[in-house]
C-alpha cells in the first residue's frame, strides 16, 4: 500500500510544476502587449503582488532562515526572475500614471523584502524563530496575491468581459490552490504540533492562504462562464469598428478627386467677348 508520505511527496512535485505553470500563464499577455506596444486595461497589480510573494518565499527558503528547503527555494527563484520580467515589460510599454505605479510597487516590493531580510538577521538569531516571522509574512502576503485580481474581478462585472483576465492565469491558479492545499492536508495532525506551527511556520502546510486562493480561482471561472458570450460578441464588435474605419480610410484614398471649382461669370463674359 502506498503510503501517505509518497503520496503527499508526488503532489510536492506536481505542485511545483503547476507552480512553474502558473508563473508563466501571463506569457500570451505579455505577447500581447508586446506586440502591441501598449499594456492596454490590464493590470500591473497581481504581477507586482505576487513577484512581493515569490520574494518572501526566497527568504524563507534561504539555509539561514529555514534550512532543507531547496524546492521552496528553486521554484520562488523561477518566479522572481519571471514576475521581475513581467514587471520590467510592464514598465517599459507603460505609460503616465500606470507606470508611476508600477514603479512604485515594484521598488515598495524590494524596499520592504530587504527591510525584512536585514530585520530577521539582526533581531533573530535562531531558525525557528526566523522562520516564524518569516512565514507568518508568506502565508499574509500569499493572501494578498490571491486578492490581488479582485480589482480585475470588480472590472470584469461591470463591462461584463473577461478579455483583461486571462483563462489560462485562472485555471493555473485554480490547479495551484488545489494541488497545495491537497499537500497541505495529508499530513495535517493538530495533535502532534501546534496549529500555529502547522498552518504558519512550514510552508507546506499553508492550508488558508491556497484554500482562499482556490476560492478566488473558482469565482474567476465562474465569472468566465457567466460572461463568455458578452467578451466574445465585444471583441467581435471592436474587429468590425476596426474593419469599418480601415475600409472608410481605403475609400478615401481611391475615390477620384473632386470636381474643379466653377468658373466665375465675370470670367465667362470676358471669354465671350474675346
Amino acid at each position: 500500500m502506498v503510503s501517505a508520505e509518497v503520496i503527499r511527496t508526488a503532489v510536492g512535485i506536481a505542485g511545483n510544476v503547476i507552480s512553474l505553470g502558473l508563473f508563466l500563464s501571463p506569457l500570451p499577455i505579455f505577447i500581447r502587449i508586446w506586440k502591441k506596444k501598449s499594456v492596454e486595461e490590464f493590470s500591473v497589480i497581481p504581477y507586482a503582488a505576487t513577484l512581493l510573494n515569490c520574494m518572501l518565499w526566497v527568504v524563507f527558503g534561504l539555509p539561514i532562515v529555514h534550512p532543507n528547503s531547496t524546492l521552496v527555494l528553486t521554484i520562488n527563484s523561477v518566479g522572481t526572475f519571471i514576475e521581475l520580467c513581467y514587471v520590467a515589460l510592464y514598465l517599459f510599454f507603460s505609460s503616465g500614471e500606470k507606470r508611476v505605479k508600477a514603479l512604485l510597487l515594484l521598488l515598495g516590493d524590494m524596499v520592504f523584502v530587504a527591510i525584512v531580510l536585514v530585520v530577521i538577521l539582526t533581531c533573530f538569531h535562531t531558525h525557528d524563530r526566523r522562520s516564524l516571522i518569516v512565514g507568518i509574512l508568506c502565508v499574509i502576503f500569499c493572501i494578498m496575491m490571491y486578492l490581488a485580481p479582485l480589482s480585475v474581478m470588480k472590472m470584469v462585472i461591470q463591462t461584463k468581459s473577461v478579455e483583461y483576465m486571462p483563462l489560462s492565469l485562472s485555471v493555473a491558479s485554480f490547479f495551484n490552490g488545489l494541488c497545495w492545499t491537497a499537500y497541505a492536508l495529508i499530513r495535517f495532525d493538530i495533535y502532534i504540533t501546534t496549529f500555529i506551527t502547522n498552518v504558519i511556520i512550514n510552508y507546506e502546510y499553508s492550508v488558508i492562504p491556497n484554500s482562499i486562493g482556490l476560492l478566488f480561482s473558482i469565482t474567476q471561472l465562474v465569472l468566465h462562464t457567466i460572461y463568455y458570450k458578452s467578451t466574445k460578441r465585444q471583441i467581435a464588435e471592436k474587429k468590425m469598428k476596426g474593419e469599418v474605419g480601415l475600409t472608410d480610410v481605403v475609400v478615401s484614398d481611391n475615390a477620384p478627386p473632386p470636381p474643379p471649382p466653377p468658373v466665375a461669370s465675370h470670367e465667362v463674359a470676358v471669354t465671350n467677348s474675346e
